[in-house]
């Protein structure tokens, strides 16, 4: 790939891809965060508009109802009854005419209404009389009570075209007293929803939602229209009233609704198209995609101004390198200007002439190879010698198996002999002192030929498996726990999460955590601070545990040999120093490694490195 090639995809991804990866996240973040203010503002002003609708409906709806709970309407002159209904129609000045029916829903009479231009009630036309009679079946309401409202059907109010609906109000107690019918027009309503309308949130809608028709809407277009299919599906859908936000996918419309309280089938619809909502940020979107492309344009000729100089002066390079690599070692690079191909060119030229002295070091080198053909022979002598010892440590090994296998019988006879005096005298006897004395010698002769037998006998082939680190030490810690707490030692237990599962014996890794304790323990016998630490955790695909004092540590001389056969440093005598060859063999026979971290008068940590599982 060429210099110029390189470098183009260098701007790339140093400058144009950051900066597209950064300005397009922004934008995705910033829709986002439109989206969820918009959805946010939309569910609050569905509630508020669902409030204030319910209010004013109730509002006249109740004092329809306690006026004519005021009147005994069986009891009054047709003079009076016509009162009462005037009465009624004040109550409220979106009624435009109040009719009186009886209890089949026949009219009785013509209805109350008043003339255009006499107040500020809606106008009437006494034709619309038959449509406000059957607009509620009150017929279905003759169990009603006195007083007792009903909201009926909704239609479009005749001359104005606005949405108007009919209420019926129970005069009388009894299946065939009269209703009185008052048609109630939604100016107010329509009001309403202009003044809560805001340009960037959509349109406001009162909806009913059975009918999938549109009652009042801030687009007086839309007015008494027929809801679109795809937006009255997912009303439905929604649960029909119950107030919530969502997507209508085949219109791109964000829509929040909220239940009108006390009329279930209303709803307030605030609908936005996502298209005119989140123009801003696309708009941006596309500017910064034109930035990009434009940065992207300079870069490409401002590289290739560059690669074209660079190229001129690299060639000067080339052609001194070539000289050099055909043994015209005097040859010298001249590269003008103060950078770091200048700097090349220096070093090129210091290069030639340091090829030149070392022309003359190779005559040299032939005695100094010989000196250091010496040095590798000697250093080939002390492997040697280091081979043979350990084959020394392995006929000692072999010798002791030996030596504990004869020695065990006359031990034991020694030992029961002993013991069987011992039996035979009391504690007061002047030899029973020196009996228990042969005793322990005995027994620790017994222990000494048995650790013997265990560090030179072949071990079981070990059955490798997947294992719980944590477990294991856990385990391991339980048999020894309660002598260590005993000792005035502390305790902790770091285990990773999630569990770390390596492949080993089980059984011999609880005795190579019980050789790194033991020792442990042993090291922190003289300690003020005496504090164990167990850990486990995984790195670069291997498990491992740690076993950390805060013990007398192990000086520099003593770590290369901790782990040789018989070797020991402990103040007290025990195990004749097997433990941590034994710990190594095992650790080994898994494939895994043990590592040592020490400082005097601080601690020592031992690391098991374990194959996971």
């Amino acid at each position: 790939m060429r210099l110029y090639q390189q470098l183009i995809l260098f701007m790339l991804a140093a400058s144009v891809l950051p900066l597209a990866a950064v300005g397009f996240s922004l934008l995705s973040e910033a829709e986002s965060e439109l989206t969820r203010r918009i959805v946010s503002e939309q569910g609050l002003i569905a509630e508020t508009t669902a409030e204030a609708l319910s209010g004013e409906l109730m509002k006249t709806a109740e004092a329809l109802g306690r006026s004519a709970g005021l009147i005994d309407w069986e009891h009054i002159t047709p003079a009076e009854f016509e009162g009462g209904l005037k009465l009624l129609y004040g109550q409220s000045y979106a009624v435009s005419a109040v009719l009186a029916v009886d209890a089949e829903g026949r009219p009785r009479g013509a209805p109350l209404f008043q003339a255009e231009g006499e107040n500020d009630h809606p106008r009437f036309e006494p034709t619309a009389a038959l449509a406000l009679a059957q607009a509620v079946p009150v017929r279905s309401l003759r169990q009603a009570e006195r007083g007792q409202v009903f909201l009926g059907g909704v239609y479009a109010h005749q001359p104005s075209g606005q949405t108007a609906m009919a209420m019926a109000v129970k005069l009388a107690d009894g299946e065939n007293s009269s209703f009185a019918l008052a048609e109630v027009v939604f100016s107010e309503l329509e009001s309403l929803l202009a003044r809560r309308a805001r340009p960037e949130l959509g349109r406001i809608e009162l909806v009913k939602v059975s009918a999938g028709r549109i009652l009042l809407s801030t687009w007086p277009g839309r007015r008494l229209q027929t809801l679109e299919p795809a937006l009255a599906s997912a009303l439905t859908d929604a649960g029909g009233t119950a107030g919530r936000s969502f997507r209508v996918e085949p219109l791109a419309l964000r829509v929040s609704t909220a239940r009108v309280p006390q009329v279930p089938d209303f709803a307030v619809v605030v609908s936005l198209d996502e298209a005119s909502a989140l123009a801003p940020v696309r708009a941006m979107r596309r500017t910064v995609l034109l930035f990009i492309l434009g940065a992207f344009a300079v870069l490409l000729g401002v590289g290739a101004l560059f690669t074209r100089r660079l190229n001129r002066r690299l060639a000067h390079v080339v052609s001194g390198a070539e000289a050099f690599s055909r043994g015209e070692l005097h040859q010298r690079v001249q590269v003008d200007g103060d950078d770091e191909l200048s700097d090349l060119a220096s070093t090129f030229n210091a290069m030639g002439g340091e090829l030149e002295r070392a022309r003359e070091r190779l005559l040299r080198w032939n005695d100094e190879l010989k000196v250091r053909v010496d040095e590798a022979t000697a250093e080939l002598k002390t492997a040697q010698s280091q081979l043979l010892e350990a084959q020394k440590l392995a006929a000692v090994g072999q010798l002791g198996a030996g030596v504990a296998h004869e020695i065990n019988n006359p031990l034991a006879g020694i030992l029961g002999n002993t013991q069987l005096l011992m039996l035979e005298r009391g504690e007061k006897d002047p030899d029973f002192e020196t009996l228990r004395k042969i005793e322990l010698s005995a027994k620790r002769c017994k222990d000494i030929t048995q650790n013997l037998l265990r560090f030179s006998q072949q071990r079981a082939r070990p059955e490798l498996r997947p294992v719980d680190l944590g477990g294991v030490l856990r385990d391991a810690l339980s048999l020894t726990e309660n002598q260590i707490q005993a000792e005035g030692i502390q305790i902790s237990m770091e285990l990773a999460s999630p569990p770390v599962r390596v492949r080993a014996d089980p059984g011999h890794l609880s005795q190579v955590v019980l050789a790194l304790v033991s020792n442990a323990r042993t090291a922190m016998m003289k300690s003020e601070q005496r504090r164990l630490t167990l850990r486990t955790g995984e790195r670069d695909g291997q498990g491992f545990f740690e076993v950390e004092d805060s013990g007398k540590g192990i000086t520099p001389e003593h770590r290369s040999r901790v782990f040789e056969p018989f070797f020991t440093t402990k103040d007290v005598w025990s195990n004749v120093g097997l433990g941590l060859s034994v710990a190594w063999r095992v650790v080994s026979e898994a494939g895994g490694t043990i590592e040592l971290r020490t400082e005097v008068g601080q601690g020592t940590c031992f690391t098991v490195w374990l194959p996971k599982a």
